[in-house]
């Protein structure tokens, strides 16, 4: 495939997903707040909104790498370093970010940007091999290998919509993974976590940044990889991870909006994450381009 392809499939994943302007808005962040990451790190929150400053944007190549610029202004980090990313595919999706604000700039839905920001930053300072650890963690209270007895009809669901996920995962990576109705969860053996660790550690730090960003949100390693591997799409990855939520729902019904907003917003960071994954892991280049009107 192509770098344009890829780039513009990756673009129709990343829009097709962003929640609906008519939907309410979370409750804004304080400027400059940092809400509790994984493992109880702390890890960024873009600011909730402010009124736009510039009329263009655009992209060039500097020596660190593609470069965001902001009318003559060059973008930076929360900690005031070059916004420096590594591909110019990534460099377009940002600056289309950007340049898709209207007259308020409304960080809260540019996932992008806050993923190069922990990037370039690394606010909780951790190497390769803590992001891998951290990631591969995850497999201990994986939401697929977390099975119910009771009501029968959940169980039948999970066994028919989960196991095939897993079966796949352990025929990809030729691991054993299983699953558990024990509050303890199931016992991964050694052996399939230092698989994931040997698998993880082909991926940059750009990219691992993105892998626990998508786990983060699906609670799952293995929905995760199965996502990025291209095994499911977005729309199957965040059913899965909802699918105690989506029973209750088609039982109980929903609550007007709520839900609606939250599955929403699940899909656009989910797309997002695997979208900032696939373009760090992006070499190309494309054709250089102004984004503006």
């Amino acid at each position: 495939m192509s770098s344009v392809a890829m780039w513009r499939g990756c673009r129709r994943l990343w829009w097709a997903h962003s929640p609906p302007a008519r939907l309410p808005r979370p409750p804004p962040a304080a400027a400059g707040s940092c809400p509790v990451g994984p493992c109880g790190r702390r890890a960024y929150a873009p600011p909730a909104e402010r009124k736009r400053f510039y009329q263009s944007v655009s992209i060039s190549q500097g020596e660190g790498g593609f470069e965001i610029n902001l009318d003559h202004r060059k973008l930076k980090t929360p900690q005031a370093k070059l916004f420096t990313v590594p591909s110019e595919a990534l460099a377009i999706a940002v600056a289309t970010e950007w340049d898709s604000q209207k007259d308020t700039i409304k960080f809260y839905t540019m996932h992008l940007t806050t993923l190069c920001n922990t990037a370039l930053d690394n606010p909780t300072q951790r190497n390769k091999t803590q992001l891998i650890r951290a990631a591969v963690k995850f497999l201990e209270t994986d939401t697929v290998c977390y099975r119910v007895e009771e009501p029968p009809a959940l169980a039948e669901l999970q066994k028919n919509e989960w196991d095939p996920v897993v079966s796949w995962a352990e025929k990809r990576y030729n691991v054993t993974i299983g699953s558990s109705t024990s509050i303890l969860g199931p016992n991964i053996p050694a052996s399939t976590k230092e698989t994931f660790v040997s698998h993880l550690a082909s991926y940059n730090m750009w990219a691992l940044q993105g892998i626990e960003f998508v786990i983060t949100q699906l609670k799952s390693l293995i929905l995760s990889m199965s996502l990025i591997d291209r095994h499911i799409t977005v729309e199957k990855a965040v059913l899965l991870s909802r699918l105690e939520e989506e029973y209750q729902i088609r039982r109980w019904g929903n609550v007007e909006w709520a839900h609606d907003y939250d599955l929403c917003e699940l899909r656009a960071r989910t797309a997002a994450g695997t979208l900032f994954v696939h373009l760090c892991s992006e070499s190309s280049t494309v054709k250089h381009k102004l984004l503006q009107d």
